[in-house]
Parts: C-alpha cells; sequence; structure tokens
C-alpha cells in the first residue's frame, strides 16, 4: 500500500487530541533555549505544550519527548501556530500549539498508532460567540 503525507488542511475532520500529559522538550531552533516542558495534549499532527517561555508563532522548535506507554523517544521538528498567554478563564499558564513539520509517514504512522491507545481529549468550553446565546428553550419561548 501507498501511504501519502498530506498536511491537516486537507483533512474534512480535525485529527483527534489525546489527554497525554508528559515530560518534553521543546528547544527554539533559534537559540537552542528550552522554552517548554510539559505535554498537555497529542495528536499525530501536532501537541500542545506548558509552560511556555515568550516565543513567536512561526518559529520553528525541536521537539523531543518518550512516546507514551513506551520507552521509545520521538524527536521532530514543528512551527508554533499558537501562543495562549493564559488570560481567558481556565487558562492558568502560557501554552504553546505546535504543529509537526516534515514528519515521515512511517513517523506519523507510529505516532497515530501509539496515541490510538491514550482517551481523547473532552470537548471544551469555547469561549466567544456561544456564551450568552439562546438556547433552545429561549428560542421556544419567545
Amino acid at each position: 500500500t501507498f501511504i501519502t503525507s498530506c498536511s491537516p488542511a486537507s483533512h474534512s475532520k480535525r485529527p483527534s487530541r489525546h489527554c497525554v500529559q508528559s515530560t518534553c522538550q521543546v528547544v527554539s531552533e533559534r537559540d537552542f533555549r528550552l522554552v517548554a516542558d510539559r505535554i498537555e495534549n497529542l495528536s499525530s499532527w501536532g501537541m500542545l505544550v506548558s509552560p511556555a517561555d515568550p516565543i513567536k508563532t512561526g518559529e520553528r522548535v525541536y521537539v523531543s519527548f518518550q512516546l507514551p506507554g513506551t520507552t521509545e523517544w520521538f524527536d521532530a521538528q514543528a512551527v508554533v501556530t499558537r501562543v495562549l498567554h493564559g488570560r481567558r478563564p481556565g487558562e492558568t499558564a502560557r501554552k504553546l500549539g505546535l504543529e509537526f513539520v516534515d514528519l515521515s509517514p512511517h513517523d506519523r504512522y507510529r505516532l497515530r498508532k501509539t496515541i490510538s491507545r491514550v482517551p481523547p481529549v473532552p470537548p471544551g468550553v469555547r469561549p466567544g460567540r456561544r456564551q450568552g446565546s439562546f438556547t433552545l428553550a429561549d428560542w421556544i419561548a419567545a
């Protein structure tokens, strides 16, 4: 069989994130400083890490961590796609959203297979327009 490499944007469904809370090392490619050391969640396309030192969206980093439930180490390059500053309700620390880059199909498969044994991240409350919006009962009563 032939495995093609594609980006998450080409998927109609977002890759599932899994509850992996473990140590890691996220190092800036620019100056090799440690910017984060804890995995919050993990998917086959990226990860959310904390606590995070200041870094800009678009910067490249190196990540290293043990695959969940194994003694095998996983090394990859990633790009910072999101910086959560810890200012929203429920957030307590700065976090970084990272997307893996140049990951081989084999490495992506190993990662997906390993994290499939870990429970997915439960859906959370999304701040913004949904807060304060009408519920179905409000519409019926109106």
